[in-house]
């Protein structure tokens, strides 16, 4: 008698219209096994459809332990991000699954993006755009005119939070701007040629700018409150492109209307999409893009091809990219 056929594993995606609405291929994973692909997934739904896969993908959809309890067989897990606080590390671990991210495929956009905030805050570019094509320059008696201080970044100093691996790069293309460079120190990275160490609190204090490039822990939720802030110089700027959760947004918003700092640029925040009544919404100087820093096509390409190889490495019984070892 013959017998009969491996099944085909089963791959399940959540969540994929943020990486991929249509622009790019899921043709890495279709390559594995029988693909489904959920562009968002409800609460209600994450069991039944995650039920009986082998390798279940997922961005923002949360997987906690009472779910992970519920998916008999599953073999695997790929984050489609670097960030894998979505998924109960140690819950899956205690089930022998084990939880794979992708690591350094955003670096450039998120880097690219800090920057654009920074000189949008520095220049407003946009706003003096649309006074352009408000007919404000065809209607002036001078070659030209400014709305807002035009802030030269040269010679500041750029404070650094979280020196890994995306801080770092902000930090090399701050030195070509002419920007000094002040960052927290880092267990695993020592600070580059021409790049300065300080604790936390003297960072806050000296920084023009500072920029967030750490993760979201329990030691860091809401590093950015009203006491650090206040320490802050009145002419400063922040910029986050990392985790919404980093900033106080209560005590942001309440330093931009009072004046305790300068402006803010910011990608993420706490609750996204945010709330009508976010305070931040509606706090002056505060310019805010919608969790795009890592989107460029790009970066969702190299996204999916990482994470595709998660997924067959699981299906090898050879996991990479691994969170939440077992040992």
């Amino acid at each position: 008698m013959l017998n009969s056929p491996a099944p085909m594993p089963r791959l399940v995606v959540l969540d994929g219209h943020t990486v991929n609405p249509g622009d790019t291929s899921w043709a890495a994973f279709e390559a594995l096994g029988e693909l489904i692909v959920h562009p968002r997934t409800q609460p209600s739904e994450i069991v039944p459809r995650a039920r009986g896969a082998d390798v279940v993908i997922t961005n923002k959809t949360p997987l906690d332990a009472e779910t992970l309890g519920r998916l008999d067989g599953l073999r695997g897990i790929c984050v489609l991000a670097t960030g894998f606080n979505v998924v109960d590390g140690g819950h899956a671990r205690s089930l022998g699954i084990p939880v794979c991210n992708v690591p350094r495929y955003g670096t450039a956009s998120v880097v690219e993006h800090t920057f654009a905030l920074l000189l949008e805050l520095a220049r407003q570019v946009g706003q003096h755009d649309a006074a352009v094509h408000a007919g404000e320059w065809v209607g002036s008696p001078d070659f030209a005119f400014w709305k807002t201080p035009q802030l030269e970044l040269s010679g500041r100093t750029l404070g650094v939070v979280g020196y890994g691996e995306i801080g770092s790069a902000v930090a090399r293309v701050a030195l070509a701007f002419g920007l000094r460079v002040l960052a927290t120190p880092s267990r695993s990275r020592p600070a580059e040629s021409g790049v300065g160490s300080a604790e936390l609190a003297a960072v806050f204090r000296q920084a023009d700018v500072l920029s967030l490039h750490c993760p979201l822990t329990a030691d860091t939720r809401e590093l950015v409150r009203w006491e650090r802030l206040v320490s802050m110089k009145p002419s400063a700027l922040l910029v986050n492109t990392a985790r919404g959760g980093l900033v106080c947004e209560p005590d942001l918003a309440r330093a931009l209307r009072e004046g305790v700092i300068a402006g803010a640029a910011l990608d993420v925040l706490a609750e996204e999409p945010p709330r009508p009544d976010n305070p931040l919404l509606t706090a002056p100087r505060c310019l805010l893009t919608p969790h795009l820093a890592w989107t460029s096509l790009a970066a969702r390409e190299r996204l999916i091809a990482v994470s595709a190889g998660n997924a067959r490495a699981i299906l090898e019984g050879r996991p990479a990219n691994v969170v939440n070892p077992s040992a």
